[in-house]
């Protein structure tokens, strides 16, 4: 097992590592600098659509050849081929700010926000005609949302409670439930990012300032850890042609902008197979 580093990008804070089956790339953002990136392993080359606002999150779109869900600041957008953007939602109004982002095997869209001066944070579901559904509210700093292989099962970081929580699934239904801690990271150095599932239902989590991802069976030991030369990781997924190569983005900001490496987006094989990423279905 060793931690590579697929591109050294020096990216202000990228997260979101998504691998794009169709396409057979590597999907992340650099959200500082309102940037989605597509990275090709095969070859090293890494393209990037910028925008106006941050981006938290960005997902490919089933049946829209380099079409993109994208999270941003301000709402969901989408793109197509081209490159336009089309805003689906705005919550800006709100005081609100879009984060992370998963997509359940039906291919609904779940979006976390982060809180703002005078609005509580939240976990909502969005529908086809825009309208968000709100599953989880008062939340501080949505992260890591992705789903057991199974489908039962929703994970949720909330990243300031330093836990890992899972709620109850209904696949046919898009409802989740019962929300409750799944793993404690209070004694962890660092705090709860992103996240991922692999196929044997292990849950993989960064640890933002603790320059490691750990991964949890599905009943809540800690199974391993992998440590990273940079401080600030901040997100995993898994990749490649058969989603055996683990992806796991960082930041850098002061004072971890001297570490040589940070911002980079670093890869792990051997570790394990993941579960393939579902495309938005709008």
């Amino acid at each position: 097992m060793t931690v590579e580093v697929v591109l050294r990008a020096a990216a202000a804070f990228g997260e979101c590592p998504t691998w794009d089956a169709a396409d057979g790339s590597l999907l992340w953002v650099d959200l500082n600098r309102c940037e989605a990136h597509r990275l090709r392993p095969a070859d090293g080359s890494d393209t990037a659509l910028r925008f106006d606002q941050p981006v938290a999150a960005a997902k490919p779109r089933a049946g829209r050849a380099g079409g993109l869900v994208l999270t941003l600041r301000d709402g969901v957008a989408v793109t197509g081929p081209d490159g336009a953007v089309h805003m689906v939602t705005d919550w800006s109004a709100e005081g609100v700010r879009g984060n992370d982002t998963g997509v359940d095997r039906r291919g609904r869209l779940w979006v976390g926000t982060v809180a703002g001066d005078a609005a509580p944070g939240w976990l909502g579901r969005l529908s086809g005609d825009g309208a968000t559904h709100r599953v989880v509210t008062d939340t501080r700093l949505s992260n890591g949302i992705a789903w057991s292989p199974d489908d039962r099962r929703m994970y949720f970081v909330d990243t300031p409670t330093r836990r890992v929580d899972v709620l109850d699934y209904d696949l046919a239904s898009g409802t989740a439930v019962n929300r409750r801690p799944f793993v404690d990271l209070a004694d962890a150095e660092g705090v709860p990012d992103g996240l991922c599932v692999d196929a044997d239902g292990g849950v993989w989590v960064a640890l933002f300032r603790g320059g490691a991802v750990r991964r949890y069976t599905p009943e809540g030991r800690l199974d391993r850890e992998i440590r990273f030369p940079v401080s600030l990781t901040t997100a995993c997924g898994f990749g490649g042609p058969d989603l055996t190569e683990l992806y796991v983005t960082s930041a850098r900001r002061a004072p971890e902008h001297d570490e040589p490496l940070a911002g980079s987006v670093f890869v792990v094989t051997g570790v394990g197979q993941g579960v393939a990423a579902p495309a938005f279905a709008g």
